[in-house]
Order: structure tokens, then sequence, then C-alpha cells
């Protein structure tokens, strides 16, 4: 299935296009040294132009993930998936990967509640509130607080991606995370148009995420339907 592009805060299409190989490769559908399908045939399955195609293609060579070799054709290179924007998105469609994307319900910078576990040196953070989707499926919603330390979130410059918007907005990378898996009851504030209702059980995840510093800079929580995603780990 092709990426949507419908979301207002979508990433460009081609980076979609590449992040969405890249998740193929981390997964083991796409294996090292595997021949890709002609870029026109790719481009008409992905419903894109060739160009368009082409700067995806672009993306994965500078990551060292592909090798182009004039007249015979583009060819995989497994070499992780640690310069991805989703390199640690663990939920995928139960038949298998599945591109990120998200819907922004709300930003907010607020004192941090008592009930937030300790993170970070600031008593302050942003706030954020999504749904989230694999291609067109709503999988799960999430609550994501960066301590204020880390500098603050706008709104206005998000995309899908918050690790992407750390990196190009505020200057770091998150480099290693710590998941927490169990189930959980869906918040208050979980849309009507959820598939569940709020307070319903549902798989439950705790992540503390960790940039250079020594102490956590972000803390998320995020609650799926076990129906239309799985948590994955793989380990290489």
């Amino acid at each position: 299935m092709p990426p949507s592009t419908r979301n207002p805060n979508a990433l460009p299409i081609y980076v979609q296009i590449a992040e969405l190989l890249i998740r193929d490769i981390a997964a083991g559908r796409l294996i090292d040294g595997e021949r890709l399908p002609p870029e026109r045939d790719m481009a008409a399955q992905l419903n894109v132009s060739v160009g368009t195609l082409r700067k995806s293609l672009a993306e994965l060579e500078k990551k060292g993930m592909l090798e182009r070799i004039q007249g015979s054709g583009n060819y995989v290179r497994e070499t992780g998936t640690q310069n991805s924007v989703y390199a640690m998105f663990r939920l995928e469609l139960p038949e298998g990967g599945g591109l990120p994307r998200a819907d922004i319900l709300s930003v907010d910078h607020l004192d941090k509640p008592a009930d937030l576990p300790d993170f970070g040196t600031s008593r302050r953070g942003s706030r954020v509130r999504r749904m989230r989707y694999l291609n067109d499926t709503i999988i799960a919603v999430e609550e994501i607080w960066l301590d204020e330390s880390a500098g603050l979130i706008d709104r206005r410059l998000l995309s899908d991606s918050l690790y992407r918007y750390y990196q190009q907005q505020l200057g770091f990378w998150i480099t290693r995370a710590e998941d927490r898996v169990s189930v959980g009851r869906l918040p208050d504030w979980t849309p009507a148009h959820f598939t569940r209702p709020a307070g319903e059980t549902v798989g439950y995840i705790e992540r503390f995420s960790w940039s250079e510093r020594p102490e956590p800079v972000e803390f998320s929580k995020t609650w799926f339907d076990p129906d239309r995603a799985t948590y994955v780990q793989r380990l290489k």
C-alpha cells in the first residue's frame, strides 16, 4: 500500500517511501543483496512518479543501504536502521510492516504531573498527544513528554516523526530507549473514533528515551489495539 499523503503533518512523500523501504529491510522482507524491481514498476506500485522514487532511493544510498549499479539495477545493502526516523518504532501490522504516521491531537507546555515517572532535569515539559496509524490503519494513541531542558515543541513545525523534529529543530538525536510492555486502560482523552472506547484494556508501552545526556529526556505512553498491531523487537 503506498504511503498516505492526506495528513498535513506528513513527511515529504519521498521520505515516506524511503522509510517504508528501510522498515522492509529491517523486517527481512528485503534482504541484503536483493535486487529491487525496475524503477518504473516500483513507482507504479507506490503510485508516485519515477522522479520521486529516485529521490527515495537516493536517500537509501546516502545511508549505505542501497547500491545502484549502472546498467544492472538497485541492490539492497543491509546495514541496520540506525539512521531511520522510525528505527525505534516497534509496532507493526499483524501481517508485518506498515509506515507509521500520526494525527496530532494536542501540544501543551506544562508542569509535569505528580504521577509522571522521574526523568530529565526540569519540572516542566512539552506534552504531545497523538493518534497513530500504520499505513491507513488506526492502531494506537500515545502521550509523549519531552523534558523542557531539551527544548520546546512547536506544533506548527511537527511532522509525523518526533525524532526527526528533535534532530532538525532541537539539535539532538534519540540514541537509545527502554520499553516496558504490559496492558493498560485507554485514557479518558481517547478520540471517539479510535478503535476501542476510553477505559478499555489494551496493549500498553512505557518508554524512556535518551540522547547524549545521562538522564532520559523523553517519556512516553502508548496504548495500542492488539487486534490491529503487534509489538516487535528484533535482535540481529
